[in-house]
């Protein structure tokens, strides 16, 4: 029987786990090939109804555990996780495949060919959404920032979230290892065939058109990094020098035409509710000027704080992040949402805050055309971070202006192109550029997790027919 491992050669087992093991290190990670993931899971997957339950999970699970080392330098060197935590890390999606690779194999011998198709990635979306309810780090290494270099795919996360991205890329490997399966019939292989067709054809199509729409308005946008050490007092010799720096930085991106500058997260310490320095270059030179402090004013409650100078105002606009990093940082956090006075619509928020959707949200439903978002990453980690914040403007419709220590400073408009770009990974940065800025409402910021619903009945009918009586007959 095809479920009867004895007739089938190790090395093509081995060959197998190889492949999607390959697949997983380069179509995942911090800079992934967004291709690869399409096809990661495919071997696994072929081989699955041709060997018992036990090799098929075995090899799923190796194959993604192997896979995940690549994030082993970054969690263990750069971000200094203790190994049982990376472990359990790594584990976590040799696990989700594996229990997607026993449905998949379950439901195909039982002759539920369009089910064993759909069930593969409504069983990972369901525990990817899990996850971000679960996990103090949400979304972080969602499998849909992989396709952020696939513009026409990202824009199903307008309608669907990142979750329908989820969906598609787990639903073509599922249906390509169905039609090379021998126990699918002609009319199952051809149900498989359509609706993947449809869907990957509808998405690349709505992909297409939404990239077409022209912009209302642009915005000429400064964004400086400078390395320091920790996060100097701004009154004390080191912080002052720095300030120094910034201050010439930010007239020169002036001189560049820049109506806007951002430098990043927690430039400075600062007792003060104000920076005397940035609010009179904010008046002279007509500059919206933005710079992430760690505020101490209240030592019961210090902050991890964006101060925004505006021209016309005498006190900056605040914000206090919301989403810390546990273990990392001893700051109260913020609950409240902090937009600029007129137009365009600005919003504010701080680096890990946008790997959760609530900020989206929030702002989606207060109209911003645009987020100002300092950061601090880990060096290596500058692509993948600077991508989970493009997508919360994709999900929910604003362009963003994200300026990174160690990591990247991206201009970014609400479909996810990055129309500037430079790297302060590992030294100074600083990039001025026209950002394209739209009036757009998305389905997904009005009806949030309305595709995850839908998965988790789709899913629910998977699990029924996996579990009912063995089917004699297509």
């Amino acid at each position: 029987m095809a479920s009867k491992p004895d007739g089938f050669a190790l090395w093509a087992r081995l060959l197998a786990t190889a492949l999607a093991a390959i697949g997983w290190w380069f179509g995942s990670g911090l800079q992934p090939l967004w291709w690869l993931m399409w096809l990661a899971p495919l071997p696994v997957l072929w081989l699955a109804p041709r060997v018992s339950a036990r090799w098929a999970a075995l090899a799923a699970f190796m194959a993604y555990a192997i896979g995940g080392m690549n994030l082993w330098v970054y969690t263990h060197t750069y971000i200094g996780l203790p190994v049982l935590v990376i472990a359990c890390f790594i584990a976590f999606p040799g696990l989700m495949l594996m229990l997607c690779v026993l449905l998949f194999r379950r439901l195909l011998l039982r002759g539920y060919t369009l089910a064993a198709a759909l069930g593969v990635p409504a069983l990972w979306v369901a525990m990817e959404y899990v996850n971000s309810l679960l996990s103090p780090h949400s979304t972080f290494f969602n499998i849909s920032y992989t396709q952020m270099d696939a513009l026409p795919i990202i824009q199903v996360a307008a309608v669907t979230g990142l979750w329908g991205i989820s969906f598609l890329v787990l639903l073509f490997p599922a249906a390509v290892a169905v039609l090379t399966t021998p126990q699918a019939s002609r009319r199952g292989r051809l149900s498989v065939t359509a609706v993947t067709a449809l869907f990957i054809v509808a998405a690349i199509a709505y992909g297409g058109w939404r990239l077409q729409a022209p912009a209302t308005t642009t915005m000429r946008i400064g964004l400086v990094a400078l390395e320091k050490q920790g996060q100097p007092a701004l009154h004390d010799e080191h912080g002052q020098a720095l300030e120094a720096r910034y201050v010439n930085a930010l007239d020169s991106l002036a001189n560049d035409g820049a109506r806007i500058a951002l430098i990043p997260e927690t430039s400075f310490t600062t007792t003060d509710a104000t920076i005397p320095a940035f609010a009179q270059l904010a008046k002279q030179r007509q500059l919206i000027v933005g710079t992430g402090v760690a505020f101490k004013g209240d030592p019961a409650t210090p902050r991890n704080m964006l101060m925004v100078f505006q021209p016309d105002t005498t006190s900056p606009a605040t914000y206090n992040k919301h989403h810390l990093l546990i273990g990392l940082e001893e700051y109260t956090p913020g609950d409240s949402y902090t937009m600029l006075n007129g137009k365009p619509r600005i919003g504010l928020a701080i680096c890990k805050d946008m790997d959760f959707h609530d900020i989206g949200h929030a702002y989606a439903a207060r109209n911003a055309q645009l987020l100002l978002v300092p950061a601090s990453d880990f060096t290596v980690d500058g692509w993948l971070h600077s991508r989970m914040a493009i997508m919360r403007g994709v999900e929910s419709g604003f362009a963003i202006a994200r300026a990174a220590y160690s990591g990247r400073l991206t201009l970014s408009d609400d479909r996810g192109r990055v129309v500037a770009e430079a790297s302060s990974e590992r030294s100074d940065a600083k990039l001025v550029g026209d950002l394209p800025l739209r009036d757009t409402h998305t389905l997904y910021a009005s009806w949030g997790d309305w595709f995850v619903w839908i998965d988790l009945i789709v899913l629910a009918i998977c699990l029924v027919l996996a579990f009912s009586p063995r089917r004699t007959s297509q």
